[in-house]
């Protein structure tokens, strides 16, 4: 199944980059108003959302939300994305990680993997904007572990892993889902260098 060869790759290359952080290194600027720690914490929570609301979902009977962009646009229509709750609840996360927050992602990582291998892909899992299948849900967690972990491994000055080469190929796919179609025609153009994108543009 795509959507879970998708969610493996984004775990293992956040496995990887997190191995390679040092305690010093949680202190720096690493993405917008975060430090290193408080961008650790927020690419933890596509781990814990993922096991959280498994565990919601019971006596949940149908799903809400029929697919990966339904889940963004009602986030973002639900205030979910709202930037200054976004960064709070990464600080809270990134504070949340406790003495030893390198290894408490790791080990965060390792158990809602586990959760994830073994729960049916048509278990439901009960978010704050609806109801949906795992398999739904899967890619939007692992669209958050790729691109934050990619931002991890950039502010940390680490390589981008292999893992995460390949799964940043999900991602595209996924935005182009996301995209209004003027937007799809503005990142066609500009992918293939026609002209640019103007300041601020993001398919989110």
């Amino acid at each position: 199944m795509m959507h879970r060869t998708w969610f493996d790759l984004a775990a293992e290359g956040f496995t990887h980059v997190t191995e390679g952080l040092r305690s010093t290194d949680l202190t720096r600027p690493a993405l917008g108003d975060w430090d290193l720690r408080a961008l650790l914490g927020h690419t933890t929570r596509a781990f814990l959302t993922t096991e959280s609301y498994l565990r919601s979902s019971a006596g949940t009977s149908a799903p809400d939300l029929a697919s990966p962009a339904a889940y963004f646009h009602a986030a973002a229509a639900g205030g979910l994305a709202d930037p200054t709750e976004v960064i709070a609840r990464g600080r809270d996360a990134g504070a949340a990680l406790g003495e030893n927050p390198i290894n408490a992602a790791l080990d965060i990582a390792q158990r809602v993997t586990a959760v994830v291998d073994a729960s049916p892909d048509n278990a439901l899992v009960a978010t704050p904007v609806g109801t949906m299948t795992l398999m739904d849900y899967l890619p939007t967690r692992a669209f958050e572990l790729t691109v934050h972990g990619i931002d991890l491994a950039s502010a940390s000055q680490q390589p981008i892993p292999h893992a995460h080469t390949e799964a940043a190929a999900y991602c595209l796919a996924l935005l182009a889902d996301i995209a209004s179609p003027s937007d799809r025609i503005k990142t066609v153009l500009a992918l293939t260098g026609r002209f640019g994108l103007p300041a601020g543009f993001s398919l989110l």
